[in-house]
């Protein structure tokens, strides 16, 4: 969605303002759009695809769990997820999909047709028309990191940490807890392919309540239901559709509100959505730390 009708001015600010936070704007742009058009797409899904019991044995994080506990591990979870889980997912594709040009992948680092990330024209996450606006989006964080250098010559490295990559760590973050928390939880299904419809995917996301940070954040926390099924629907009437949303859904029970507050929801999720058991059907998440009842 953008403020404008006029798609090239939308693509020009959008290019500078994710620029200048180091994100290559049509990379993401083409990877968020997968998000949408596969949402809980167990295969095919775009960010926060959940792992397999098999994928995060691989990488050691049950053996982690069992070594330090619960809630280690989920300090453990929240780190990864909202510190370093975003540059992680640019650079190699972390958390994405588990199939790219009709190839099954392998997780959690997908490395089979060589590294997937947001920079390069050539990653395997993009078909070939995307070429020259991949090389564009690289070259706007390549400017802004210019940039960067420039300022921390003639500022110094303290100056750029407290005006630029602190602010930049809590961007990332609000990013990363935003995406995890839309379409994560114990209750909120994954669909393999014989089960993922676009709607049932769509309707696998949560609205929950972020205090200020909604008003500050366009209520993109709030309404993101909405912004699923409307993807073009500007932020501003994103109030008004998911008030006749809810009013439609949640009477069929196809409305997934959780009023519980995003840190303790954040803590629940961290410490019970570890993995899920195959990538067929439908999965909910699993924890290492109890047995989760079959679905």
């Amino acid at each position: 969605c953008g403020f404008s009708h006029n798609r090239t001015l939308n693509d020009a600010v959008g290019w500078v303002l994710h620029s200048l936070m180091l994100v290559p704007y049509f990379s993401w742009q083409y990877s968020h759009g997968k998000h949408h058009s596969k949402t809980n797409h167990l295969i095919d899904g775009e960010t926060h695809v959940p792992e397999t019991r098999e994928s995060v044995q691989k990488v050691g994080f049950e053996l982690l769990h069992r070594w330090f506990g619960d809630d280690c591990f989920a300090i453990f979870e929240l780190f990864t997820h909202l510190v370093v889980g975003w540059p992680v997912y640019l650079f190699l594709n972390v958390t994405g999909g588990r199939r790219l040009k009709g190839q099954e992948l392998e997780k959690p680092v997908p490395l089979k047709l060589g590294i997937v990330d947001h920079f390069r024209p050539s990653s395997p996450l993009f078909p070939e028309s995307w070429q020259i606006r991949i090389a564009l989006s690289t070259l706007g964080v390549v400017l802004t990191l210019l940039g960067i250098a420039a300022a921390t010559r003639a500022f110094g490295w303290s100056a750029l940490l407290v005006h630029y990559w602190m602010p930049y760590l809590w961007v990332n973050f609000w990013l990363v807890l935003y995406t995890w928390l839309q379409h994560t939880d114990p209750n909120i299904p994954h669909y393999g392919d014989d089960d993922w419809t676009w709607v049932k995917g769509a309707l696998c996301t949560v609205d929950r309540p972020y205090g200020i940070f909604d008003w500050m954040h366009h209520r993109i926390g709030s309404t993101h239901v909405a912004h699923h099924l409307f993807s073009t629907l500007p932020c501003y009437r994103a109030e008004e559709a998911t008030r006749h949303l809810k009013a439609y859904l949640e009477p069929r029970g196809l409305y997934n509100y959780d009023a519980t507050p995003w840190p303790l929801a954040a803590w629940r999720v961290a410490k019970t959505c570890h993995f899920v058991e195959d990538v067929k059907g439908t999965q909910y998440y699993k924890s290492f730390g109890s047995k989760s009842k079959k679905h």
